[in-house]
């Protein structure tokens, strides 16, 4: 895929880096920019978003690994403003709900008054288990 593309055009949040769309933005440095989502979950419920167009995590180099994740612990201490109780999560690929194909981190406040994930979880076979671990294990 192209640079600044996404499979709806080009790419809006690599708009927004360059001021070029609207945002409301709450923090930004040389590297990122974080901005509030324009379809929140929750009030408050941000985007962190490197400059630099990558559709997924695996794709970040890695010397943008300190900025991103510096830039994620500061918009963490801001939500932490509106609520102590917070997600942080990356959908990464369609299956997964990622919608905007530019790698973002969604931080996500939660409140008394609204539901999170559900309380039940289903478990796994060991067969799934041992199978699962030796997947993620390597290297």
């Amino acid at each position: 895929m192209p640079p600044e593309a996404s499979p709806a055009g080009p790419c809006i949040f690599c708009s927004i880096a360059r001021h070029e769309a609207p945002a409301r933005i709450v923090y930004e440095d040389e590297g990122t920019i974080a901005f509030l989502d324009k379809f929140p979950l929750s009030r408050g419920h941000t985007l962190v978003v490197p400059k630099g167009h990558v559709d997924r995590l695996t794709e970040l180099p890695r010397e943008q690994y300190t900025p991103l994740l510096s830039t994620l612990s500061e918009v963490c201490r801001r939500v932490e403003r509106l609520s102590r109780h917070y997600n942080v999560g990356v959908n990464q690929g369609a299956l997964a709900g990622q919608i905007v194909f530019h790698l973002h981190f969604h931080v996500i406040p939660r409140y008394e008054d609204q539901p999170t994930f559900p309380r039940q979880r289903r478990g796994i076979s060991d067969e799934e288990g041992k199978e699962v671990h030796g997947l993620l294990s390597r290297a």
